[in-house]
């Protein structure tokens, strides 16, 4: 069976070699013999072979190059239906869909074999069709998702691969309660089996491993789960990571110049959140900010907090709210300015009357 990846002449190893940040699955690692006055070698990690190197399987979408040597009414690019066939003269429709491209190059061959004499088959791919994968679990927004299209020139670099990270991205980044030590990938084989495989996405994210690239296909389910009770993971370290949600939505309210509210990085402190709102107001009473917060149980943590000196190390959630007070002398100010008002206004009335008698 054509593997894909060799058949691009592109491996795994190759890729590493090439500058790819891989950062994904952590797996048993392989044995490095040791060796005297040098320094160990980082920590390789492998995946099983029906993830490290899976035949890719056409489907609808895909488009192909099909060469027959010395034929060119039979060579072409050809795209795949929808129902799974490709159209070729004389020989007619041909079922492609669920095949590789060996496969497909093979029963190419046996059809062509009534019409021209020894014909030579060569079938390549041009384009893979659009991934549709499902992600559920602790993501933004869990559900399936399609990854765009690819053209196979495009596999020279990292941001052209359809992968895990990808995948999370999409969905709008893991929740504060991802357990991304957990994950969960689930593939449907060609003979109707599933398989699975358990990554550890955090020793991947934090740990100087070298972890092998993890290409998705079409169909594949990514499980997010949720921390259990009592564990927990560093949340302004998964924050700055690559696969969290790149904004937060919070509330500030009171006494800054812009309030309502703002999307946010997820690391972001409570100090920079107002910052985001246009800052406090010159009266604003920064010693005295509340912070209301949404608990997972439902219950709500309101807490005071002193931000005088506008710095803090509190990082903002989603729907977190900021109420920044009104000082006591700002209040008094107010009050008296709307007493005066009035009273300096009749006077200067008064005085115009009396200016008009004269």
């Amino acid at each position: 069976m054509l593997n894909l990846y060799n058949y691009w002449g592109i491996n795994f190893s190759l890729l590493l070699a090439l500058g790819l940040s891989p950062h994904l699955s952590q797996l048993p690692s392989i044995v490095v013999p040791e060796v005297q006055n040098q320094a160990p070698a980082p920590e390789a990690v492998n995946l099983p072979a029906d993830f490290a190197n899976p035949s890719y399987v056409l489907g609808p979408g895909d488009q192909i190059n099909i060469n027959v040597y010395e034929y060119e009414e039979f060579t072409g690019t050809k795209v795949i239906l929808p129902d799974g066939t490709i159209n070729l003269p004389l020989i007619g429709t041909v079922k492609a869909a669920n095949l590789t491209t060996e496969e497909l190059a093979v029963e190419l061959t046996a059809r062509l074999q009534n019409w021209v004499v020894n014909p030579i088959v060569n079938v390549s791919i041009n384009k893979l069709r659009p991934l549709l994968i499902n992600v559920a679990g602790e993501v933004q927004r869990p559900g399936p998702i399609q990854l765009s299209s690819y053209n196979i020139s495009d596999f020279g670099g990292a941001s052209s691969l359809p992968t895990l990270s990808s995948a999370l991205i999409q969905a709008g980044g893991v929740t504060k309660n991802a357990d991304i030590r957990r994950i969960v990938l689930r593939r449907l084989t060609r003979n109707g089996n599933f398989i699975e495989l358990n990554i550890n996405l955090w020793d991947s994210l934090f740990s100087e491993k070298i972890i092998r690239e993890l290409v998705l296909q079409d169909g594949d389910s990514i499980f997010v789960p949720k921390l259990a009770a009592g564990e927990t993971l560093d949340r302004r370290a998964l924050a700055r990571s690559s696969i969290a949600s790149k904004t937060v939505r919070v509330r500030v309210v009171g006494e800054v110049k812009k309030p309502g509210e703002f999307e946010v990085p997820p690391s972001s402190s409570i100090s920079s959140a107002i910052a985001s709102a246009g800052g406090p107001t010159d009266k604003a009473k920064l010693s005295e900010v509340t912070f209301v917060r949404m608990l997972d149980d439902g219950t709500i943590n309101r807490q005071e907090l002193d931000l005088s000196n506008l710095t803090d190390t509190l990082q903002v959630q989603e729907g977190d709210v900021i109420i920044v007070p009104k000082s006591r002398t700002s209040t008094f100010l107010d009050v008296s300015n709307q007493s005066v008002g009035p009273l300096s206004l009749l006077l200067q009335l008064f005085t115009f009357f009396v200016n008009l008698s004269r």
